[in-house]
């Protein structure tokens, strides 16, 4: 593969005149890319996001409560919603996580007054008044234009119990659960797009083997149903089973074995993964601010691990499900770092930074990577939790560097992929040898190509040639997300520190040349 071309010199002159020749040193990196050659559609659901009843991920979050003076609408928060809108977010997993399997539904719904306060042992021991229950969740749904991906109770609930909050979200009909929905001013059905039944059912979820869990699958597959009408056939609710949390292949043997065999009477259309990233171990003890290269290089390093971990799991599904009718859902990823200091740290608060928007991009190109198989995730979390998009405090509201990552990608969502050949290169920080650069295309419904390039060098820019061949074209815009340092975050005082600004760039001849800043995530896209 050729990768010395060099871009004419009047090219240079007009992207770079403010760089020095040592900068431009490193060899060019070139892609390939043929829009012709299509491959697996990057499913939207794979940039879903996860809103558990955690810290200040809904209460604060979310939601203020009808009488809040923050602006809000049925207690929802007015600024929180716009932002979300704007990300056109396809799925929202909610209430957990781990306090999915301690949550009681009815305990969340009816009169406000009358909901019963619970301690959530899950998460610090605090009081949980459940004045956000199913209800609220639906309408915040509503508000952000976002389907409900719905964790039901498996570790300390009951099929039962399942069966009928599903009813009760689902039941048109006018059975005894639609009545009391109804009588608490929701009378039409809900739409339920996804149900996890369980959530790490290998260990805070119950601490199960994989042979009890996959007998309790099958009874929950059985007798938990979507009763909507409108989700029938087709259109059905996916059950995602419970999925792997290490590396090793044991679980997912066990899950795919059973599905194999399953009959008429259970299935289930994907099964969950979780991995974080987490540098140094268990406990999380990297730094979410005031960090250098290296610990930047070494996170990056760690989370590159999801393309193994993807590849072992798809190799287990491969032999027992070919066709790949059971997709892999990451339904928990992301930075997982220490707690901001003076934080309670069962609230998982930490900053975000331009560290953590390349580390997003890096893993949402492995996913659109093996998009043929992983059909949905969700980051974790949404709100003041872990790698949030938002932060909050009190009226207060900042998008995060990730927030603006994932803005960026609105393009591949649903969008064909498109390969895309090159030579990486080599970045050296410390200890970790990384590739220099990183990139994914896709085609869009109206046919346009879009080209996104991870510069992963914390201190030099790429110089970028691509050739293109499959389309004509004409012109190329883009923007481009980086800032001065590795760690720089946006702040209440400082919003904007980390925001995507228009990057240029050259088509000639079926050739697209551009710069790309060191640390940065550029999306270019090709219009004919």
């Amino acid at each position: 593969m050729n990768c010395r071309h060099i871009a004419p010199a009047f090219l240079l002159s007009i992207l770079l005149p403010a760089l020095s020749a040592p900068l431009l040193a490193q060899e060019p990196v070139h892609l390939s890319i043929d829009a012709s050659r299509a491959g697996a559609k990057i499913d939207r659901n794979l940039f879903g996001q996860f809103a558990e009843n955690l810290g200040h991920g809904l209460y604060e979050g979310i939601w203020v409560g009808p009488d809040s003076p923050i602006p809000n609408t049925r207690g929802i928060r007015n600024d929180v919603v716009t932002a979300l809108r704007a990300l056109k977010v396809p799925n929202v997993r909610w209430p957990g996580g781990c306090f999915a399997d301690q949550y009681h539904w009815r305990k969340g719904i009816g009169p406000a007054a009358q909901r019963p306060a619970t301690v959530n042992s899950a998460w610090g021991g605090v009081i949980d008044t459940n004045a956000f229950g199913t209800d609220e969740f639906m309408d915040f749904i509503h508000q952000i234009g976002s389907e409900a991906y719905v964790s039901v109770n498996v570790g300390s609930g009951t099929p039962q119990e399942a069966g009928e909050w599903l009813e009760y979200m689902t039941a048109a009909a006018p059975t005894a659960l639609a009545r009391e929905r109804a009588a608490n001013g929701h009378p039409d059905a809900y739409k339920v797009g996804f149900m996890g039944i369980g959530n790490e059912s290998w260990s805070c979820g119950g601490d199960m083997t994989p042979d009890y869990y996959a007998s309790q699958l099958k009874i929950y597959s059985r007798f938990v149903a979507n009763l909507n009408p409108s989700q029938q056939g087709p259109n059905h609710m996916l059950k995602i089973a419970v999925g792997p949390g290490t590396p090793d292949t044991e679980w997912t043997e066990t899950m795919m074995k059973a599905w194999q065999s399953h009959d008429w009477s259970w299935d289930f259309d994907g099964l969950s993964l979780h991995w974080y990233t987490v540098p140094n171990g268990w406990p999380p003890s990297t730094p979410s601010t005031g960090f250098g290269l290296e610990e930047y290089a070494k996170a990056l390093k760690s989370t590159l691990f999801m393309d193994e971990f993807l590849h072992k799991q798809e190799a287990v599904m491969d032999k027992y499900d070919p066709q790949k009718k059971v997709a892999l859902v990451v339904d928990e990823w992301g930075a997982w770092h220490a707690p901001l200091p003076g934080s309670n740290p069962a609230f998982l608060v930490q900053q975000n930074s331009l560290r953590d928007a390349i580390l997003a991009s890096l893993n949402l190109n492995i996913f659109a990577r093996h998009a043929d198989r992983v059909r949905m995730s969700n980051i974790a979390q949404m709100i003041n939790v872990l790698q949030a998009m938002i932060l909050t405090d009190k009226e207060k509201m900042v998008l995060t560097p990730t927030y603006y990552l994932f803005k960026m990608y609105l393009p591949f969502q649903d969008a064909t992929s498109i390969p895309v050949a090159f030579d990486a290169g080599t970045y050296k920080q410390g200890g970790a040898s990384l590739p220099r650069v990183d990139a994914i295309a896709a085609r869009d419904a109206s046919g346009k190509l879009w080209i996104e390039i991870t510069n992963l060098d914390a201190d030099k820019p790429a110089e970028i040639s691509a050739d293109v061949t499959g389309m004509q074209v004409k012109q190329a815009k883009g923007e481009t997300l980086t800032a001065p340092a590795v760690d720089s975050v946006n702040t209440f005082a400082a919003p904007t520190s980390v925001t995507p600004k228009p990057v240029s760039a050259v088509v000639k001849n079926g050739r697209l040349a551009l710069i790309v800043e060191p640390k940065s995530v550029t999306v270019i896209s090709l219009e004919p």
